[in-house]
């Protein structure tokens, strides 16, 4: 690292200090080795242990480089050799910790860093990087698998326990992208796979912001996982934690005796904040995010707790100990600021790369640019659809038409953010349920609830994300120990037939663009009908530039044979697609033939047709071309 780049890392703007810091292969001399770089201001000493020396730690001294770096060349020292640094504070104790930068690191419960050699794989995606770089993502379809690496599935045929029982970034790429292709979905969403050492944490606790985790196998098959993602027209987005890290003792907590990395505590998660007033940690980070899409062609970063980043006191109720900004406010100026770099930096440096902040609050233009005052994210989690939608669906039938307002409400806020309609791991855990154990009524209901909740979400507007094993109606809440029960749709026929029908209604989403195009855009929307609490119904449109589809969703177990519904234009009204099919497991309340519109007024609109509604349902119609 030169002075220029040691400016840029001092002063919190590098955006590649990963390129410097950590273990690299190196040659001095004629002779080749590691050359190991590290961070730690204000002690006495560094050294450097390792099983190229027995682990003493007295035989490798690092040179103070100035600034709090410090260096060493170790000949001889290869791949594959474990590490950490020592390091001696200002009151003279001796700390082993992992490097912040290494870029492998053991499998845990063991906690030492792992030299890494350079890598040598050669990617073959790039008509994929192309493509992304010219593609309009808010313009394309985007339908997200979210998933737990660890608990997606269990190997069966692993040594050791159950809940260990990974599958390997290999396996995963052979059944994962198959089944991912095959149910049409057009992206994942890893939660972190950066090292960390609980389980329990589901990831989001790390040690190793530069180490894909060693319980699937190396960081080149993780390259290669992202690679045959790719092959198949998958994107793949990583869940990104830049808000706080685990106390673990061989981690970033109190790094040189004292707090380096970290402001403070959080109350709710037990972990250490980080501390964007310190340039460095900007820099720390800001370098990890590239670092990511760089070296592992990440096509998106979705940011973790980003309220608990931009409110100094997240999670604290004692107001003795309350932090506030010079200007009195409670909004971490510092955090700020970084999100707006970060942004920022990706917007202009990774074209068709994109970030997603998943926030709580009701912080304003998130995802507006930094210039106009904004946080400059791509995309939020509409966090209040998702609270409004599942309250309603958890609400038993005949109570619903007095909450009718939970369901129209999100559009009233919708164009103020870029939202994704998320339906994550969040909401499967912690004593809330399964999203089908949320589901009122007998079991048949139950199933079609799910239908009618799944079509709810790809007709609105808006990018979707949906959690592992809800696409099949898994009952019991989501554990990060135990693979899905993958034997409920091939031995019970409900659960068979809810995932033929998100598979269906996947790859309809896909197909029609004006479910995509025109997310963001309001003439992309239109209500016909959003007052319907009597019957329980939504009827609206939505439209590309060369399309428009009519969406009928009624959320009772009342149906009607003769239901009049408004249609934009005179012509041949045809039911694309129906919830209400029995290849899904519905009653059979559909509409096959063609629907001719009449010249009789209805919601708004001057011609109309009559059909029949579903049950606990939802049909889209789509006009028949000439």
């Amino acid at each position: 690292m030169n002075g220029y780049d040691l400016y840029h890392f001092h002063n919190g703007s590098d955006m590649g200090s990963w390129r410097f810091f950590g273990a690299h292969p190196a040659g001095e001399q004629g002779r080749k080795g590691t050359r190991f770089a590290v961070w730690a201001p204000d002690v006495k000493s560094v050294r450097l242990s390792g099983s190229f020396c027995d682990w003493r730690s007295d035989a490798l001294f690092m040179e103070n480089r100035g600034g709090g770096v410090w260096q060493l060349f170790v000949p001889d020292v290869s791949g594959g050799e474990l590490y950490k640094y020592v390091i001696e504070t200002s009151d003279g104790r001796l700390l082993y910790k992992a490097d912040p930068y290494a870029f492998a690191a053991q499998c845990p419960p063991d906690t030492a860093s792992v030299v890494l050699e350079k890598s040598p794989y050669k990617w073959k995606d790039s008509a994929w990087m192309n493509r992304r770089k010219k593609a309009e993502h808010f313009r394309q379809p985007m339908n997200i698998y979210e998933l737990h690496a660890a608990s997606w599935r269990k190997d069966a045929q692993a040594q050791g326990p159950a809940d260990r029982a990974y599958y390997s970034y290999e396996r995963l790429g052979d059944e994962l992208i198959a089944y991912v292709k095959d149910m049409h979905y057009t992206h994942i969403e890893l939660m972190p796979v950066m090292e960390h050492p609980f389980d329990g944490s589901w990831g989001y606790q790390l040690t190793g912001f530069y180490a894909p985790s060693a319980r699937y196998g190396t960081p080149d098959d993780f390259r290669r996982f992202v690679d045959r993602c790719h092959a198949e027209d998958i994107g793949v987005i990583l869940d990104w934690v830049p808000g706080h890290f685990c106390v673990d003792a061989h981690g970033l907590s109190e790094f040189n005796g004292k707090r380096l990395y970290e402001r403070g505590h959080h109350p709710n998660w037990g972990t250490c904040r980080f501390d964007f007033r310190r340039a460095e940690v900007r820099s720390f980070l800001l370098s990890n995010a590239m670092y990511w899409i760089e070296e592992f062609h990440i096509d998106g970063l979705r940011l973790d707790g980003v309220s608990s980043m931009i409110y100094l006191n997240f999670g604290v109720e004692d107001a003795k100990i309350k932090e506030y900004n010079p200007w009195g406010g409670e909004e971490d100026v510092d955090a700020i600021e970084f999100l707006r770099t970060l942004n920022k930096a990706v917007g202009e440096n990774c074209p068709g790369v994109f970030t997603m902040a998943e926030e709580s609050s009701a912080w304003p233009m998130v995802t507006r640019p930094p210039e106009d005052g904004g946080l400059g994210f791509h995309y939020k989690w509409n966090m209040g659809w998702m609270n409004d939608t599942l309250e309603y669906m958890e609400t038993d039938f005949p109570s619903r038409p007095e909450f009718h307002g939970k369901l129209n409400f999100s559009m009233m806020y919708f164009y103020s953010e870029n939202f994704v309609l998320a339906l994550s791991h969040d909401e499967v855990v912690h004593g809330k349920r399964s999203l089908i154990g949320r589901m009122p009524g007998d079991y048949w209901r139950r199933f079609a609830g799910m239908r009618a909740l799944a079509l709810y979400q790809m007709t609105h507007p808006g990018k979707k994300l949906s959690f592992m094993g809800g696409e099949f109606g898994q009952f019991i809440e989501w554990r990060y120990s135990e693979g899905l029960e993958w034997f409920l749709p091939q031995s019970y026929e409900a659960h068979g037939k809810l995932l033929a029908f998100n598979r269906s209604l996947n790859a309809l989403y896909k197909k029609e663009s004006a479910l995509w195009q025109k997310d963001y855009d309001m003439d992309g929307f239109r209500w016909l009908d959003a007052d319907n609490s009597a019957q329980a119904t939504l009827l609206f449109t939505r439209s590309s530039k060369n399309s428009e589809l009519v969406v009928l969703i009624n959320f009772v177990p009342e149906c009607y044979d003769s239901y009049r519904v408004g249609v934009p234009s005179a012509g041949v009204w045809q039911e694309i697609f129906s919830s209400d099919e029995p290849d899904f497991g519905g009653s059979g309340r559909t509409n096959p033939g063609a629907l001719k519109a009449e010249r009789v007024p209805a919601h708004g609109c001057n011609y109309s047709v009559v059909l029949r509604t579903p049950p606990v349902g939802g049909l889209i119609l789509k006009k028949r071309k000439v």
